[in-house]
């Protein structure tokens, strides 16, 4: 039997509250029941109870999921049947001070979980979760939900004899907040900042200093707010001018990271998918062969005796996997994280080719349709010929979905009546024909739920570049999606790997009609 796979989701809560006096930072981590979360692997949702954990000391609490990260560990997790809530110790070092003050100034201000799956299964496109595995927890800047917003914080004042040397690892720092015009991420230990220089000449004269990172720059904000005039003349110094702090104006790096990759399976979504069976590489689902019949009989008439026969349809599963190999230095010393922004294109590949499966068994196994014209003229009578058709030839399924390529999108948007007037941009309270705009790719037309498919690969208005079919005429069976890590130990290198099992049978092709054109 195949070993059931595990995942490794991330999931943002939606109340977070920091204590800096006490160090501590609590929040609901995961919600349970219908709220459906969009994590790392697609909309999630936790069933009550589903998470498990031995003790809560032994969840690591990190910065943006980075295992480089550590900030603390959970001191207490508790759980209602709504929710998940925890309660996070922060450590006493620069990047926990860090930490605190971000959070109270609201510049990360989100919890995120990392669970790892143990048993789901897909409910109308929704990962459902009924077991997992609580592996770590981290303060993030941008979380999934917008109300995961820090609520409170408690701040203390440091003694008067406190040292004004920049902290490092292990060194007490002033739990003060005070508003500065940006807070830059966490810095590590560092050696203390030069100290001021005075000119020789009878008048003091603003001091010049060499560059100052950011985490002290932040520091001395708070004791220059708290009186200390060492601290005052150093922000005088780094507010002189650019071009004499040249170290505090480089170029920013920013976390976003900007692709052109399509995410999302129209097909499959407008299909719908059902768990895999657990074993095997194929399947059968029965069928009905020969239907009874019943007839008129005369009086002492002998009966009508038609046999009911049945045979099996075989579905066969396939296997989607994809890797990267990469050095074990990009993969832990990177920024944005390399390894991370693999696994969401890895997923994006994988979602563009297990659709592209879809489309074709949709276009070997279902009925060619009548000829029309590559107009919204042979599209009305596309949808008012094939829907009827795919009824009686179902047993009375109805074709209720409608996925085309991007090419009819743009016919529809541009579609006029004869006084020139769009026909679907803008919906009319009477005898309208859809509601198609450039801002959504699912839309009514013509009865039909329609949804543009980027995946469709044939150009322009010709045969299958759309397909008008019943739900229940293809079963769509797969297994979750897992990865896999894996080290190279010749050269240290990353194998970076996700893979999942998939079958697309067509079950009754009258029930899929392929556009077919004139």
């Amino acid at each position: 039997m195949i070993p059931v796979p595990t995942l490794h989701l991330k999931l943002s809560a939606d109340q977070v509250e920091c204590n800096a006096q006490a160090r501590t930072i609590s929040g609901r981590i995961v919600p349970f029941g219908e709220e459906i979360g969009n994590t790392s692997v697609g909309p999630v949702a936790f069933e009550a109870g589903s998470i498990e954990y031995v003790q809560a000391s032994d969840v690591k609490f990190r910065l943006e999921h980075d295992n480089r990260q550590p900030i603390g560990r959970g001191i207490h997790i508790s759980q209602s049947d709504s929710a998940m809530y925890g309660t996070f110790s922060v450590a006493n070092t620069s990047r926990g001070n860090d930490a605190l003050v971000e959070a109270a100034e609201g510049l990360r201000s989100g919890l995120s979980v990392g669970v790892e799956v143990i048993a789901s299964k897909p409910v109308n496109g929704v990962i459902v979760v009924s077991r997992a595995i609580l592996r770590e927890v981290s303060l993030v800047e941008s979380p999934a939900f917008k109300s995961a917003l820090v609520t409170d914080v408690a701040a203390s004042q440091p003694d008067e004899t406190e040292q004004t040397n920049p902290p490092t690892e292990g060194t007490d720092m002033t739990e003060q907040v005070v508003t500065v015009e940006e807070t830059a991420p966490a810095v590590e230990a560092s050696s203390p900042a030069p100290a001021p220089i005075q000119a020789a000449a009878p008048i003091f004269t603003a001091p010049r200093i060499a560059g100052m990172t950011s985490g002290q720059y932040v520091y001395h904000s708070i004791q220059a707010a708290l009186g200390d005039l060492d601290s005052r003349q150093m922000i005088t110094a780094a507010n002189d001018s650019t071009t004499t702090n040249t170290g505090l104006t480089l170029p920013t790096h920013k976390q976003d990271f900007i692709t052109n990759t399509f995410t999302g399976r129209p097909m499959i979504e407008a299909v719908g998918t059902v768990p895999l069976v657990a074993d095997g590489m194929s399947y059968t689902i029965p069928r009905l062969g020969t239907a009874p019949t019943v007839a008129t009989v005369a009086e002492a008439g002998t009966t009508s005796a038609t046999g009911m026969t049945s045979d099996y349809i075989t579905a066969t599963i396939v296997k989607k996997s994809g890797m990267n190999t990469i050095s074990q230095e990009l993969l832990e010393r990177s920024a944005p994280n390399f390894g991370e922004k693999l696994m969401v294109e890895l997923k994006k590949a994988y979602a563009k080719d297990s659709d592209n499966y879809a489309i074709a068994q949709m276009t070997a196994g279902g009925t060619q349709s009548t000829i029309v014209a590559g107009t919204i003229a042979g599209l009305q009578s596309f949808i008012a010929t094939e829907g009827p058709a795919a009824y009686i030839a179902t047993g009375g399924d109805f074709a209720t979905e409608l996925v085309g390529s991007s090419a009819w999108w743009t016919l529809l948007i541009n579609a006029n009546d004869s006084g020139g007037r769009p026909l679907f941009p803008n919906l009319q309270p009477q005898n309208a024909p859809g509601q198609v705009s450039v801002g959504s790719t699912t839309a009514p037309v013509y009865g039909t739920n329609f949804r543009v498919d980027h995946n469709i690969s044939v150009a322009g208005l010709i045969d299958e570049s759309a397909f008008l079919f019943a739900p229940n005429a293809i079963e769509i069976a797969e297994s979750p999606l897992a990865s896999l890590q894996v080290n190279v130990l010749t050269s240290g290198e990353v194998q970076i790997s996700i893979h999942g099992y998939i079958a697309a049978t067509v079950l009754k092709s009258g029930g899929v009609r392929r556009f077919n054109i004139l």
